[in-house]
């Protein structure tokens, strides 16, 4: 998991790097400036962030082997991730209507593409918390053997800290 989850790291990091690169060529259309809704995307990323939480009390649940617990804070974890995803489509929508595509520019194809990659990552996370909800509830989940809720706990959890810094680097840090 490791391994896998520093290949990731490294996709994000040349991704970001690339964003950085193009985020002041914008070739006459939008600019992060004209665009972004930092308040929207803030509340967003507190969405996003308090699932971190929801995740440690569904892996604590399965620690001390409540299966009901475990499943309420999974299905809350995997629901504030649908509400990050609905929020990201939300914005992506009025970027467009606003003219930013992602042929646009070289800024707008680096920001979609970074923040696409990163909303299919969380909802692959979510599509992971969904299975382990069903295999708890088709009592396929032995709680003695809680390595799968450690993995996906930790794929969160990742997918939540890559999200502080694209949030930094993307919408935080002026365009120079």
């Amino acid at each position: 998991m490791w391994v896998f989850l520093a290949s990731e790291a490294m996709f994000f990091g040349s991704l970001i790097t690339t964003y950085m690169l193009y985020k002041d060529r914008t070739a006459n259309g939008p600019g992060p400036t004209d665009i972004f809704d930092i308040p929207f995307t803030s509340v967003s990323s507190f969405v996003l962030l308090m699932s971190s939480l929801t995740m440690v009390l569904a892996h604590d649940g399965a620690v001390k082997r409540d299966e009901g617990r475990m499943r309420l804070w999974l299905l809350a974890t995997a629901m504030l991730g649908t509400v990050f995803i609905g929020g990201q489509v939300f914005e992506f929508t009025s970027f467009v209507s606003e003219g930013m595509t992602i042929t646009t520019s070289p800024f707008s194809s680096s920001f979609y593409l970074l923040t696409s990659f990163h909303g299919i990552h969380v909802t692959v996370g979510i599509l992971f918390l969904l299975g382990l909800y069903t295999l708890s509830r088709l009592g396929r989940l032995p709680m003695e053997d809680d390595i799968r809720v450690d993995m996906i706990a930790l794929y969160w959890h990742f997918v939540d800290i890559v999200w502080i810094v694209i949030f930094t680097f993307v919408y935080l840090i002026p365009v120079g």
